[in-house]
């Protein structure tokens, strides 16, 4: 066998390995979302293991430790929360339905699973630097967007833009603030409600400079006050 040829063996094995790797560790965040499901937000690995039908070593031939697992558990949540407010904020083009729809969905998503959203956002990372935290990352990336339809919405009310970034974030800052409290204090109003409560906050900020005044009269033109 010439060393290209027995190369070439080694690269297809080590491909179905990362393949089968890949896969094992997807298997695993599958199993970890199981067990929050069970057993709450503070599952313990060894309920993980024990729902992936497999032993902690195992588990941890896969992730280095528990915070490995849990940037997984948390990249996969993010990425179906992002897929979601993406849909929903691009359903309407006016600013108003929009903030209403991104509230209306973030809700939803953790009032159908509360305790798989308190595990993303409860576990402290131990030892892992801070843009290894997808939940952070997730914030930041929706908050760009909601920036990015408010910067849109601007522009089209023939206003500068400099606000829009921080405007973003502040209302997704605002939601998620108002949805922490709202699971620990037990869901004490029904999500419509609270959806209500929060875009009517936000929008009352926002209209005033995202759509043009209508009881604002036009100023006159130099002939006008000639």
């Amino acid at each position: 066998m010439n060393t290209e040829t027995a190369a070439s063996r080694r690269d297809r094995r080590d491909s179905r390995w990362d393949e089968h790797r890949r896969a094992r560790r997807e298997q695993l965040v599958d199993a970890t979302l199981a067990a929050v499901g069970k057993h709450g937000a503070g599952v313990g690995m060894e309920e993980i293991a024990a729902e992936a039908g497999t032993s902690k070593t195992v588990v941890y031939r896969h992730f280095a430790d528990r915070s490995e697992l849990y940037v997984a558990v948390c990249a996969r949540v993010a990425a179906q929360l992002t897929r979601k407010l993406r849909e929903a904020m691009g359903s309407s083009d006016h600013p108003r339905q929009m903030v209403t729809a991104a509230v209306e969905t973030y809700l939803a998503f953790i009032e159908a699973d509360p305790e798989v959203y308190r595990f993303v956002v409860g576990q402290a990372l131990v030892d892992r630097p801070v843009d290894a935290d997808p939940i952070s990352s997730l914030s930041d990336l929706v908050g760009d967007e909601v920036g990015a339809l408010v910067g849109a919405a601007l522009t089209s009310a023939g206003q500068g833009t400099a606000a829009a970034a921080p405007w973003g974030h502040g209302v997704i800052g605002l939601v998620r603030a108002a949805a922490d409290w709202w699971l620990r204090a037990d869901r004490p109003m029904p999500r419509a409600e609270l959806a209500t409560h929060l875009t009517d906050l936000a929008w009352t900020g926002l209209r005033g400079v995202v759509t043009p005044d209508p009881s604002t009269p036009a100023p006159a033109s130099p002939m006008e006050e000639s």
